[in-house]
């Protein structure tokens, strides 16, 4: 059953990966001036960008959750790190969604970006391209090094984490700067 449940969120990371990816081309090509597509996929989430990052944060903690509790995977260091920054945004992006509060939805952004800067960090020392610190050693097994996943070759711990940081950052954004939008879309859509 754990590894069925592994494999289930290594799946969910990769369509993830390909929605983060997406999400990343649309914000390069707005800010190479070419913004159709930003806004197509703006109005195709219009209202419901804090719901996609509630979505995100709430699997992101219950796949944190799973690893430690359910297949007692110890969270090194790092790992605690990343969780700081995870999961209050569950609760957090819930109450926003639910009160459609999108002006808070800059200051979260802050958690996210962090928390993408440990994943990172995470990824390198968990591959050697960086020596990991003595407080990872004693933080667990192998400390912060250790691959307790590794699906589909490339699918770890720190890189679903990733992938869920970079994910809210391009929703918590979208809800972030979606009240400034154009007076069309906002005419066409209604008042936030």
């Amino acid at each position: 059953m754990t590894h069925g449940i592994t494999v289930t969120l290594a799946a969910l990371g990769v369509v993830g990966q390909v929605l983060a990816g997406l999400l990343i081309l649309v914000g390069l090509a707005a800010l190479a001036g070419m913004r159709g597509h930003l806004r197509s996929l703006r109005s195709a989430l219009w209202g419901y960008e804090l719901w996609a990052a509630f979505l995100v944060a709430a699997i992101a903690t219950g796949g944190s959750l799973f690893f430690s509790e359910v297949a007692h995977f110890v969270p090194c260091e790092l790992c605690w790190y990343q969780r700081v920054c995870m999961y209050p945004l569950s609760i957090l992006t819930l109450c926003t969604a639910v009160k459609r509060d999108y002006r808070i939805a800059r200051y979260l952004l802050v958690l996210p970006v962090l928390g993408a800067g440990i994943s990172g960090y995470h990824l390198l020392v968990e591959n050697g391209v960086v020596e990991q610190a003595s407080a990872c050693l004693a933080s667990g097994p192998g400390g912060c090094a250790t691959k307790w996943i590794n699906e589909f070759g490339w699918m770890t711990i720190p890189t679903l984490a990733l992938t869920a940081f970079v994910l809210l950052i391009g929703f918590l954004a979208l809800a972030a700067t979606g009240d400034d939008g154009d007076a069309a879309t906002l005419a066409a859509h209604g008042e936030r």
